[in-house]
């Protein structure tokens, strides 16, 4: 029997709360606050941070970056894709690229961006967009190839035009890839972009999170690393489920 909107978000809920007892009992049995910090005293840390304004500020850097890698890559990877998916000449000339970036570590492209480059916005923003490129247009490339020919049949019986076709026919089609895409393009994004600002930024989430390690303040590590997850997994339920019941109901026959 399908569960009803409420009955998920109620699971959701209890889940949730399993998850933050269990926290809180495990840091009860470990009884060292420095190693293992209850959810209290992250919330005590983060609303300080907040007061003080760095919490802002660093939050704000790390969601710009995020906002201008993922934007880019989107529209990189969705225009390769679509291109090696529906022409095989340029499929072939590009599959090479793809395969060797996709393999290649998101360290290494981050280190190798900053020494290229230097360390600046363009590297840092740049490893980012070379690391998503590859998985973005990997799976839109496959919907590409999936494109129906009936349908495209349809479109020339009926004389449409190149913008009525991509409107009508290709649109429909490739927004679930597309989606798909970015939901998971998305959660990976936002942790090479801690790495990124980890390595070589003087301000943004990874940079703080650097900061407390070379302290050892778990408390703030965690801190800082919870108020990242909690923005994404706003974007998460706010905005890609939302746009993901959308893809499903293109799909809808």
């Amino acid at each position: 029997m399908p569960l009803t909107s409420t009955n998920r978000r109620l699971l959701s809920l209890i889940s949730l709360l399993m998850l933050v007892l269990a926290w809180w009992g495990a840091s009860f049995l470990v009884a060292d606050y420095e190693l293992l910090p209850p959810p209290s005293l992250l919330g005590h840390n983060l609303y300080h941070e907040m007061l003080s304004g760095e919490l802002w500020r660093h939050l704000s850097m790390t969601l710009y970056r995020v906002a201008w890698a993922f934007g880019l890559a989107m529209i990189f990877g969705v225009v390769l894709g679509f291109m090696m998916g529906r022409w095989v000449a340029v499929d072939a000339v590009l599959n090479v690229w793809m395969v060797v970036l996709l393999n290649l570590p998101a360290l290494l492209l981050i280190v190798l961006c900053y020494i290229w480059i230097g360390l600046n916005e363009t590297a840092a923003i740049i490893a980012v967009i070379l690391n998503k490129v590859p998985l973005v247009a990997n799976m839109v490339r496959q919907g590409a190839r999936e494109l129906s020919p009936k349908l495209a049949d349809l479109s020339s019986a009926y004389n449409l035009s190149v913008c009525q076709r991509a409107r009508y026919i290709i649109a429909p089609q490739m927004f679930p890839y597309v989606i798909s895409a970015a939901r998971s393009g998305l959660a990976i994004i936002w942790k090479i972009v801690l790495v990124v600002e980890f390595l070589g930024r003087s301000n943004g989430i990874g940079f703080q999170i650097h900061l407390y390690f070379q302290l050892f303040d778990v408390a703030m590590v965690m801190s800082y690393a919870m108020s990242f997850i909690v923005v994404m997994i706003a974007i998460e339920y706010g905005v890609m489920r939302r746009l993901e019941v959308r893809a499903d109901r293109w799909k809808t026959p």
